[in-house]
């Protein structure tokens, strides 16, 4: 999940524990469990993750990738959390 947050999503969001988002609007990975139940986000990433924001591109993920992306989100929410 880490491998394809960075390589998916890295480019905008800040994706590890202590990194900041390089687009400034764009909400850190380890905050999205906070913000939305991430079983949620799954059908989302199968149909196409589109946003009103010509920034963030639409993309598809097959349910192996689903998986491994929100178990990476549950865990840096959870490590997010201990701290």
């Amino acid at each position: 999940g880490q491998d394809l947050a960075e390589k998916k999503c890295g480019r905008c969001h800040a994706t590890g524990l202590n990194d900041k988002s390089k687009l400034a609007t764009a909400p850190p990975f380890r905050t999205l469990s906070s913000r939305y139940p991430v079983e949620n986000l799954a059908e989302a990433l199968a149909e196409g993750i589109v946003v009103g924001h010509h920034a963030m591109p639409e993309f598809v993920l097959d349910p192996d990738q689903i998986g491994n992306l929100l178990s990476y989100i549950d865990w840096l929410g959870a490590q997010t959390k201990e701290k």
